[in-house]
């Protein structure tokens, strides 16, 4: 930490980046400022009022990046794209589930209009996403009648064209392609057609109506009076389709309105993209919230993404709420009357919508988990005939790697699902070597005892993570502690899944589909996880403690400063001769720095 805060002292005050990683040099937090010094340093600024999840994430910080830019908006920028490439736990998230459709048109001669849900920009320009693969292919349909579009996987190079490797196809014969395989259509024309058809993806459509409109009379003027008639046709598909078009006002150009409700844990986004007057795109947006973040730095980070995302070129952005950021050549404002205000209102109403939707699943989620929670309970309680229903278990299982390290772990269920607050951590303390009910009496003992201090309830069921050994000892730990018969004891031996009783030596079997047996199986698993992950831990740091005894000079007491500060070999191998000299000293740094110049 010494380091760590000579480094912000020396930060300049300047806009950037910075980036925050943890023990394990993993990316878990990327921010921006507008001054990179006052921004960092409040962080570890102990008269900050920071919440819980913040000061979490500050004590989980090992090091510190930064990177300088020009301005803040730099900043945004260089943020948005690190969090999109790392995803770092702390920053938040833009929960987007479904994978919507995009309409793309490919970069290559005589480009083709396809859909597709893969998104590569540097296959072609996409255009959407859109909410329902029904209104992505009605509109894909509705350009392919308007304009004569090649769906063929042809090279259509000049090359390939002039050796007259092709032969038009059926689509040719049939009027829907104009056959530029062989050359019967000139580039020049084909591309005036494809940017017609940008537009209308775009939304702009007066552009396509009003070449149609010239074609027709230009037919007419020369008495081709069956072109006329099909531009004619066309022109009154493009008229239809623009007909059902949601018009908000005619004389609001091209506006992005993003609008935003939130609460404790999550943020609920609305974006409408407006063209000509028509809302041409919608989308709803669910952001977890990692830390505090207030709701106009959500909207900041949304922004950016959901108009790259769409392909907005508006200068104009209407909100219900402040942005926290200038966005260079763009306006935004929170209109409070007019046609402006109803637009907000009306994106507004949708996001607020979207957040009943969202927590109405939720709950009803909830109550289906906590029915199937409390029938298994049922179940179980019929299963081992218990007096009451299980409504609190706890399960205790043992973890050691060839006689190292014994440890144990005791996870909790309440109603059915996990309470992880309730999980504990035990290192064995009066066992010496592997003895599995030795060490189940021992934490089976220090568990109740505590609960029995603390006049804490006692739970309904324990479930022993073994046979009839470890079962006996968690047994006699119970009677000595004079509980025995208070609370219901079962073992699950792992060969067979077989549930034993205290006592009896011919264990029960459970169906093997029944909720009951899965329930327990699942409280096993997860004391087996969670004992074998401490377990694991502690083996690492005794790897690190044991090599750094085998430094000639280094001591017990250096060796555990060393670990503190480092917390593993690798940081320690990779620390700076400064950083171990600040440590430990200037002699005993070069003992450590010539150990592992030496191993290399």
């Amino acid at each position: 930490m010494t380091v760590l805060k000579e480094q912000i002292s020396k930060l300049p005050d300047t806009p950037g980046v910075y980036r925050y990683f943890d023990i394990d040099n993993e990316l878990i937090y990327v921010g921006k400022a507008k001054n990179l010094k006052n921004r960092v340093s409040s962080y570890f600024n102990k008269s900050a009022n920071h919440d819980q999840k913040t000061r979490r994430m500050v004590s989980q910080i090992d090091r510190l990046e930064f990177t300088v830019v020009n301005s803040e908006f730099d900043a945004l920028l260089l943020e948005n794209s690190l969090i999109k490439q790392y995803q770092p736990k702390y920053n938040i998230l833009l929960r987007d589930d479904k994978t919507y459709p995009y309409l793309c048109i490919t970069n290559e001669p005589f480009p083709k209009l396809i859909p597709t849900r893969h998104l590569d920009r540097s296959l072609g320009t996409y255009f959407g996403p859109y909410a329902s693969v029904k209104t992505m292919h009605t509109l894909l349909e509705f350009l392919r009648k308007l304009y004569t579009i090649r769906t063929c996987n042809l090279n259509l190079t000049q090359k390939n064209i002039e050796a007259k490797k092709f032969k038009v196809c059926l689509e040719y014969h049939i009027g829907n392609c104009k056959g530029p395989c062989e050359g019967l259509v000139s580039r020049e024309e084909y591309d005036k057609n494809i940017d017609l058809v940008k537009n209308i993806l775009k939304g702009h459509l007066n552009p396509a109506i009003q070449h149609f409109k010239d074609q027709m009379q230009e037919a007419a003027m020369d008495l081709a009076f069956e072109r006329a008639q099909e531009y004619k046709e066309k022109l009154s598909l493009l008229e239809g389709f623009q007909s059902k078009s949601l018009i908000v006002n005619p004389n609001i150009s091209n506006i992005d309105v993003f609008t935003i409700a939130s609460d404790d844990k999550n943020a609920y986004v609305n974006y409408m993209q407006i063209v000509d007057g028509s809302i041409i795109h919608t989308k709803n947006a669910l952001v977890q919230k990692k830390l505090d973040e207030s709701e106009a730095e959500i909207l900041s980070h949304i922004i950016l993404g959901l108009r790259e995302e769409h392909q907005s070129e508006s200068k104009e952005i209407l909100t219900n709420a402040s942005l926290e950021i200038e966005l260079p050549h763009i306006s935004w404002t929170i209109p409070q009357i007019g046609d402006k205000k109803k637009l907000v209102d009306l994106s507004l109403k949708n996001a607020l919508y979207f957040k009943r939707d969202l927590t109405q699943k939720k709950e009803q989620k909830g109550e289906v988990l906590a029915e199937k929670g409390k029938r298994a309970l049922v179940k179980l309680q019929q299963d081992l005939q218990l007096k009451v229903l299980p409504t609190h278990i706890e399960c205790f299982d043992n973890s050691n790697f060839q006689g190292t390290n014994p440890v144990s772990a005791m996870v909790c269920f309440k109603n059915g699902v996990p309470s992880k607050k309730d999980y504990r951590h035990y290192k064995v303390k009066t066992v010496e070597g592997p003895d599995d009910f030795a060490t189940m009496h021992e934490v089976v003992t220090r568990r109740y005892t505590r609960l029995l201090n603390e006049n804490a309830p006692l739970p309904s069921l324990i479930v022993i993570d073994g046979g009839k050994g470890q079962l006996g000892a968690a047994t006699q730990a119970l009677k000595e502690l004079g509980i025995y018969g208070q609370i219901p004891i079962i073992g699950i031996a792992k060969r067979l899944e077989e549930i034993y009783f205290p006592g009896d030596e011919i264990p029960i079997h459970i169906d093997k589909k029944s909720e009951s047996l899965k329930l327990i199986q699942r409280i096993r698993d997860e004391a087996h996880r969670f004992g074998i992950t401490f377990h694991r831990d502690l083996r690492s740091k005794n790897t690190m403690t044991t090599q750094l005894f085998d430094i000639p000079g280094i001591g017990p007491e250096t060796a555990n400063k060393l670990l503190t500060l480092f917390k593993s070999v690798k940081k320690l191998r990779e620390a700076t001769m400064e950083e171990l000299t600040e440590a430990v000293g200037r002699s005993k740094a070069q003992k450590v720095r010539d150990f592992f110049e030496g191993e290399g």
